[in-house]
């Protein structure tokens, strides 16, 4: 079996790292991809995309990225599911084995 996602995209906010009760850093980043053909209105739509980040990983996002870079990430996918208002929500994300960073927004300005 094969499990593995290859993205490339912006940051739509800037990292942050958070510390786990474990003592884990993770850090939750959505990287906005474009998709690649255009909707009826000649428009390319965007898919944000949440990825969860462990630990050195999470670490160097946050010190190197900002909103707006491109960085790659390379995962796999997750699914879980949980309870809200008495009914049952799923969601899918991808945890990041590896964070390329591509290009920095500040780079592409000057």
């Amino acid at each position: 079996m094969l499990n593995q996602v290859v993205l490339v995209g912006r940051l739509t906010q800037d990292p942050t790292v958070e510390e786990t009760e474990g003592g884990h850093k993770r850090t939750v980043v959505n990287v906005a991809v474009n998709r690649g053909f255009k909707n009826a209105d000649g428009i390319y739509e965007t898919d944000f995309i949440r990825c969860i980040l462990w630990n050195a990983i999470a670490e160097n996002t946050t010190t190197y990225c900002h909103k707006g870079d491109v960085i790659g990430v390379k995962g796999r996918i997750q699914t879980s599911s949980y309870e809200k208002d008495g009914e049952t929500k799923y969601a899918i994300d991808i945890i990041a084995e590896k964070v390329t960073f591509l290009s920095s927004k500040r780079a592409d300005e000057e």
